[in-house]
């Protein structure tokens, strides 16, 4: 069976259509690396064959919101320093630092989650899911289901574009590579937000990113 799940992660690999992720996994069985190699001999997988090349240049964008409240820094790298220049280029390195204003990422990719945390964070939900006296057979599905959840809540790539909640910053990302015609990499990033640590009031940041680029 071809899940949705399956589908979102072939589109965040290779920037294909969803429609032709669907159609080679159907072709694979199902077998994402196979779906890889599928979409590419068909020509389909624009950001799959440029992934592999070196993208140095590139952008250092810094994102200041609410009069100095939360500031941002983020590096994303393209291959070549003409395509660094292009305004739409320029306008995706913006989104992404207001994206990490708005959302709090943690990480750029799961792949960066030291495997303590994801150990903890498991101890945490399975305790989570025994006091909601849930039986032992389903525990550990619901656990996996919940750390997905936290990825896509820390992880950059992983989360909801706040311009449009439709796509991930990944598949951004894989239509930004599509649209320019090189590889880029959001490489790091660092999120400063004023007397953080401190106790306070809650604040929606999302929110209040978006009334700003409404503005």
């Amino acid at each position: 069976m071809i899940t949705a799940e399956m589908v979102r992660q072939l589109r965040e690999r290779t920037g294909a259509g969803m429609m032709n992720c669907k159609k080679a996994l159907t072709e694979t069985n199902g077998d994402l690396e196979k779906a890889i190699a599928f979409l590419r001999e068909q020509g389909l997988a624009a950001a799959a064959k440029k992934a592999g090349r070196v993208a140095a240049e590139g952008l250092v964008e810094s994102y200041i919101h609410g009069n100095g409240r939360i500031g941002v820094l983020v590096e994303v790298n393209i291959e070549t320093d003409f395509a660094a220049k292009n305004e739409e280029f320029k306008a995706f390195v913006k989104d992404v630092a207001m994206q990490i204003a708005a959302s709090k990422p943690e990480y750029v990719r799961r792949e960066e989650v030291p495997a303590s945390i994801i150990e903890s964070e498991k101890e945490i939900l399975r305790a989570q899911a025994k006091n909601e006296g849930k039986p032992e057979k389903i525990i550990e599905k619901m656990v996996e289901g919940r750390i997905q959840k936290f990825y896509t809540e820390n992880c950059l790539m992983e989360q909801p574009f706040i311009k449009n909640p439709d796509i991930t910053i990944g598949q951004l990302v894989n239509e930004k590579i599509s649209r320019i015609g090189e590889n880029i990499t959001i490489r790091r990033f660092a999120r400063f937000e004023r007397g953080e640590g401190i106790e306070k009031k809650e604040e929606n940041f999302a929110d209040e990113v978006m009334k700003q680029i409404d503005s």
